[in-house]
């Protein structure tokens, strides 16, 4: 018996290529990345050189990468746009000309700066666009040397199937830097501030977001220092701790709790007592457009009192009162209330005033960390029971170590059942600690 086989060469080569295509020019979102992928699958399947240009930048400069095929690692460089005038074809296939000079080129006219060093002549030469998502995404050349055959029409097939998905690779991965750059620039003031040092008194906060794809959430803590020169008619006002939750999760709740932070800060400017504030917030809040804009906090004015102790002025809206950790491992919970903000229009608050002994400290909370779901069913809810008995845990602590501790066993508790973990039903959580004594040195815990 005799049997015949036939096999297709070109197609299993233009099989590898597409499969080989696909792994690379998708395993990475960085432009450098996908275009230096584009490059070495030229060299590998296509031509002894391959070089990938990007557009232009602002300043007239081309970022290229270049592969050999048979060397290690592509080479990288820059040019000013002047010279890819230079090489036949290329100053179209940038601007993303299709049906423009681009394609086979007169290798003759390529200048000097094209091909590496060693390469020898070039004989045979291609120019193609890569098409991105609405503007191009720069150009590919291919080089063969001297001696080698021409490119037939399956090789520029080829070749412009690599342009095309390099083109919308590099575009993609454009768009998502300058998404991820415009994200961290719009996040960057939603975030937690850098606690200032505050002669007399150390501070520590933590705040861990529900959606672990972002750092941002729904709870929030700032500290507003006193102006070198406040307005007149009001008197310098001592540095003012804030924490507080809005309504909702995510992206949309981090943009409330910004806005609440930057109206507390101008308010600042005008007025200074604390129940004041939280009126004119409130009424702010009532007139603003987005809906359940409902905030609940805590203001806490630091004064510095003698024998180094630290008197806190509280006005609570609608939150979790402070609790106080005293010398003995005492916890203490302030007797302070009041209204929950943005729901009517007049609020009522019974505020206190707590003094702190050298060591003491007032903790501010937010309710992601006692109502918290967890535990070994991963049903049973954390509770103001516990968090005051882990806060005496933590008597002689220094500031920051004891949120620390305090965060790290809300996170253990959350994760602790079958159906717990920081995801699915876990809410924001924010905490907010001040000792009294600045609490550097004092590392005997």
């Amino acid at each position: 018996m005799l049997a015949w086989y036939l096999t297709d060469l070109s197609a299993a080569r233009r099989t590898e290529f597409l499969l080989e295509a696909g792994r690379r020019l998708s395993a990475s979102l960085n432009p450098h990345r996908c275009a230096r992928a584009a490059a070495e699958l030229g060299a590998d399947f296509l031509a002894d050189m391959a070089i990938v240009l990007l557009p232009p930048t602002y300043r007239r400069r081309i970022e290229w990468v270049r592969a050999v095929s048979g060397r290690f690692g592509p080479e990288e460089g820059v040019l000013p746009a002047a010279e890819a005038a230079e090489v036949p074809g290329l100053s179209d296939a940038l601007a993303g000309l299709r049906h423009g000079v681009a394609g086979r080129q007169d290798p003759g006219g390529a200048p000097g700066w094209l091909l590496p060093e060693g390469f020898g002549p070039a004989g045979h030469l291609l120019v193609l666009p890569m098409p991105g998502n609405g503007v191009p995404a720069g150009a590919i050349v291919l080089a063969r040397r001297a001696g080698r055959p021409p490119f037939d029409d399956d090789d520029q097939v080829m070749a412009r199937d690599l342009a095309a998905r390099a083109g919308a690779a590099i575009s993609a991965a454009s768009l998502f830097r300058e998404q991820s750059a415009i994200n961290d620039i719009l996040t960057g003031d939603l975030l937690p501030p850098e606690l200032p040092e505050i002669e007399g008194m150390r501070l520590a906060g933590r705040l861990r977001a529900s959606q672990q794809a972002g750092a941002i959430g729904g709870d929030f803590y700032d500290v507003y220092l006193p102006d070198a020169a406040p307005a007149d008619g009001i008197v310098e006002r001592p540095p003012l701790v804030i924490l507080g939750d809005v309504c909702g999760k995510g992206a949309g709740a981090a943009v409330l709790a910004g806005q609440v932070r930057h109206s507390l800060r101008t308010l600042l400017l005008l007025e200074c007592r604390l129940d004041r504030l939280l009126e004119l917030l409130n009424r702010s809040l009532i007139a603003s457009p987005s809906p359940n804009s409902y905030v609940t906090m805590i203001l806490a004015a630091l004064r510095t009192a003698p024998d180094d102790h630290v008197l806190v002025d509280l006005v609570v809206a609608g939150h979790p009162p402070p609790l106080v950790l005293r010398k003995d491992g005492t916890v203490e919970e302030v007797a302070a209330r009041g209204s929950l903000l943005g729901a009517l229009k007049e609020i009522s608050l019974w505020p206190a005033t707590l003094d702190l002994a050298p060591g003491e400290v007032c903790l501010l909370y937010s309710d992601g960390i006692t109502e918290a779901f967890g535990g070994a069913s991963g049903r049973e809810m954390y509770g103001d029971a516990r968090l005051k008995e882990a806060l005496a845990t933590c008597a002689g602590m220094p500031v920051e170590a004891l949120v620390e501790r305090l965060e790290q066993l809300s996170t253990e508790w959350l994760g602790g059942g079958l159906g717990g973990g920081a995801g699915g039903g876990a809410d924001d959580r924010a905490l907010l600690a001040v000792r009294a004594g600045a609490g550097r040195t004092e590392t005997s815990w």
